[in-house]
């Protein structure tokens, strides 16, 4: 080997671990994620998220970061945690819920938003068309006053014998606001009467059941809220200790309650992924439509029903998705 042979052979081993580190080196991208609920709530769907991300190639720590703020149920925080999102110069949003989405709205209009779930948003005023979402937002959204009044239905054709049910509530959620006209309107058909039972979070559900109690409702609907999700547990534990049927999200059997229906909140966050790496690829939330679950599940759990001493009839269980018993 010649002394220049030599030295070119060093000089191409000392290129080529710096070339190899550079492309390594590339754009680390920033997310941030806005939470309405708690970390320990969200831990599932933070996952699902995660899981979602790797399937694309973006893992944290080498070509992603992930920032994430709590609200912890105080609904008062998000326009502060939006802000502290924001200010780290993130290159997407990703929100839960409508008040969550609807704060990142007002606080960036450059900023790409993508909602991983979304009460109907279009009767909550965030966009006005699906199809080509204006602005800065996209992700996925579903028609939850429909939704829930279809939980109401599905409540009464398992429990024939209730009259009177609580629609659990939290006011300080926009998306409460249509779905109750909505179970109401289904009430009257099913010779149901829906009482309005309001909560903010953890604190004020024993309080929500002791209403309850008052106004001798028999059965509970629990709807959509980030905070009720985060704990479905604490929810069916009061319910069942209440001898009250009640239904919420497909999660909200698998946590105790009697019948759970609706989409797959962790696919949800999964797809959300999707989004994400749309536009960190260049495409505008404008050229994203917004997307709308089709499958909805029904879950019953024969154990809580055991407990409460009712029997589902088999007609009710043969069209169930899963079956907890």
């Amino acid at each position: 080997m010649t002394r220049r042979e030599f030295i070119s052979l060093l000089g191409g081993a000392a290129v080529w671990p710096l070339a190899a580190r550079a492309q390594q080196a590339g754009k680390v991208y920033r997310i941030g994620f806005l939470g309405s609920a708690t970390a320990a709530g969200s831990a599932k769907a933070v996952e699902s998220l995660r899981t979602g991300l790797r399937e694309f190639g973006y893992i944290e720590g080498t070509n992603i970061g992930i920032e994430f703020r709590w609200a912890e149920g105080i609904y008062g925080r998000l326009p502060h945690l939006v802000a502290e999102l924001i200010a780290t110069n993130v290159d997407v949003l990703i929100t839960h819920g409508t008040p969550g989405t609807r704060v990142a709205k007002q606080a960036t209009t450059t900023i790409p938003i993508v909602m991983a779930i979304s009460g109907d948003a279009i009767a909550t005023g965030l966009v006005s068309s699906l199809a080509r979402p204006e602005a800065n937002l996209t992700g996925s959204t579903f028609f939850l006053p429909q939704l829930n009044a279809k939980r109401l239905e599905l409540l009464k054709e398992a429990c024939p014998s209730i009259s009177r049910a609580a629609a659990l509530s939290n006011p300080d959620n926009p998306v409460s606001r249509p779905i109750i006209p909505a179970m109401q309107a289904a009430a009257g058909p099913l010779s149901l009467i829906v009482e309005v039972v309001r909560a903010q979070g953890p604190s004020e559900f024993t309080l929500a059941f002791a209403d309850m109690a008052k106004s001798r409702v028999d059965s509970v609907v629990v709807t959509e809220d980030g905070e009720f999700a985060a704990s479905f547990r604490a929810i069916a534990t009061l319910a069942l200790a209440n001898k009250l049927p009640s239904i919420g999200a497909r999660e909200y059997a698998e946590a105790g309650g009697l019948i759970g229906y609706g989409v797959n909140i962790l696919a949800l966050y999964r797809r959300a992924a999707y989004f994400v790496d749309r536009i960190l690829k260049g495409a505008k939330p404008t050229d994203l439509p917004i997307e709308q679950p089709t499958k909805f599940e029904l879950i019953v759990n024969l154990k809580t029903a055991k407990t409460l001493g009712l029997a589902i009839s088999e007609t009710f269980l043969v069209r169930a998705d899963g079956v907890i018993e």
